[in-house]
């Protein structure tokens, strides 16, 4: 069974910074992508970055310049570091993984909640003004 698990979420003002970690069990092979999405009362789930199997990375427009991620195959952690938080950043972020990615979407990563099997329970982050 595949079980996410993330953490590093908390409050911080705006222009801070934060660390999001993301530990997966029972993944059994390397071919899986990873995402991280957030979500807050007022929108839908939207993707933040993914990571493809091979290491792609790709950042949604919004994040851009501000944040970076890695993840680390040996023992299947994702990072998320988010700098120059603003509070319109403030939202419940996950990380999900995608079990297809290679076999799908070869060396992309998904942009589609839709197409990602398992997810964490969510980390929440509070950016204030």
């Amino acid at each position: 069974q595949v079980q996410l698990v993330e953490s590093g979420g908390g409050s911080v003002q705006s222009g801070g910074s934060l660390r999001l970690s993301c530990t997966a069990s029972g993944l059994t092979a390397d071919d899986y992508g990873m995402g991280w999405f957030r979500q807050s009362p007022r929108k839908d789930r939207e993707l933040v970055a993914c990571i493809a199997w091979n290491g792609s990375i790709y950042f949604a427009d919004q994040v851009k310049g501000r944040f970076t991620a890695s993840m680390y195959n040996a023992n299947h952690t994702m990072y998320l570091q988010m700098n120059s938080l603003t509070p319109e950043d403030t939202a419940m972020y996950f990380c999900a993984a995608d079990i297809y990615s290679r076999r799908r979407r070869g060396d992309y990563c998904s942009g589609s909640r839709y197409d990602y099997n398992y997810w964490g329970q969510g980390t929440q982050v509070t950016v204030s003004s």
